[in-house]
């Protein structure tokens, strides 16, 4: 059986999962504030059937 202790050094010991940042989103998700994945066509356009344009700012 362990402690409450050892528990608490297990998960400290562990890396926190740094989430990677897209360098740009595309023009749908930045106009709907959405998560953009940064693929040539990303999740949301696909699932909307939509074309997924990637504009410079």
């Amino acid at each position: 059986m362990t402690s409450r202790n050892d528990q608490n050094q297990e998960e400290d010991t562990q890396p926190q999962r740094v989430p990677r940042r897209t360098p740009m989103a595309c023009q749908f998700c930045r106009g709907r504030k959405l998560k953009c994945d940064g693929r040539p066509i990303c999740a949301n356009c696909e699932r909307r059937s939509i074309a997924c344009v990637y504009v410079p700012v």
